[in-house]
This record gives structure tokens, C-alpha cells and sequence, in this order.
């Protein structure tokens, strides 16, 4: 599988069919519970409020994050629930899906600076796409985290 091969959507949460809900709901429960041993709230409450940016290949879902606005997690933008499917690792498409994410929210919230709650073994990742820790690390759920901020130029 090649990542060219992958197709980029974003969507509000009315716009999201049952079956790729599901699939989206699948796909952060396999890597975020099952796979990360984590037991937390998914369903926080900002998903209807959120944009949904996934990419897909030959209608399996591939890459998944979430675009907050700002106010909800936090006073700036943010990008949630960032994942990766096992079967499309290797492929670059965290590092793509996060940069699509950035665009989105610049583009969409061009007011606002994006905060996140990165997973601090990604720390390089996200500070190469112009991210900065701000703050130390955190535990949250159970896995060190740090916040982060991309300001806008």
C-alpha cells in the first residue's frame, strides 16, 4: 500500500454516514484502549461540535483525527483523537494526516493558535510541524503527555 493511494475527507459530524462513524468509533477504540491499555471516556462530548478529517483507502478507513474548535478543550483550536490504523503504519500518514489537520483548523479558525495534548514519545513529530512544549509532562490516563501550541505567524 502506498500513501498516495489514501483519499482525504473532512466532515462535520452530521456529514459522517453510520457505517464510517463506526468505523471511526472502531478504529480509536482498537488503538487508544485496546492497543494503548488505556481506559478512558472517548465520547467526551466534542465530537458533534468537531470537524472529522480522515483519509481512506478503497473504503477502509486508514487515519483519523479530530478538529476542535476553539473554546471547547481549549481557548485556541485543537487536534484530538490523532490515529493511525496498525495496517497503515510505516506509511507517513501521521505525519501528513497532522499537517492536513493544522491546514484545517489555520484555515478555518485563522484567529486562533492551536493547542494540543500530544503523547510525549511524539514530541519530535509535532515539533517539527511547528509545534512548542509549553508546560511539563503530565499524566493523563495513564500515558505522559505533553501540551503544545502552535501560534499562528
Amino acid at each position: 500500500m502506498k500513501a498516495d493511494s489514501v483519499q482525504w475527507h473532512c466532515r462535520g459530524f452530521d456529514e459522517l454516514d453510520p457505517a464510517l462513524l463506526y468505523q471511526i468509533m472502531q478504529l480509536r477504540q482498537q488503538v487508544f484502549v485496546v492497543e494503548q491499555n488505556c481506559v478512558y471516556q472517548d465520547l467526551d462530548g466534542l465530537d458533534p461540535a468537531s470537524h472529522h478529517l480522515y483519509g481512506q483507502r478503497e473504503g477502509q478507513l486508514m487515519a483519523y483525527l479530530r478538529c476542535v474548535p476553539p473554546g471547547l478543550s481549549y481557548s485556541q483550536s485543537s487536534l484530538g483523537r490523532i490515529v493511525v490504523g496498525p495496517e497503515a503504519r510505516g506509511l507517513k500518514l501521521g505525519r501528513e494526516l497532522v499537517q492536513r489537520g493544522i491546514d484545517h483548523n489555520l484555515a478555518t479558525w485563522p484567529q486562533s493558535d492551536i493547542k494540543i495534548g500530544a503523547q510525549a514519545y511524539l514530541e519530535k513529530l509535532y515539533t517539527d510541524l511547528g509545534f512548542r512544549v509549553v508546560g511539563d509532562v503530565y499524566d493523563e490516563d495513564g500515558i505522559p503527555h505533553l501540551k503544545m501550541i502552535l501560534e499562528q505567524k
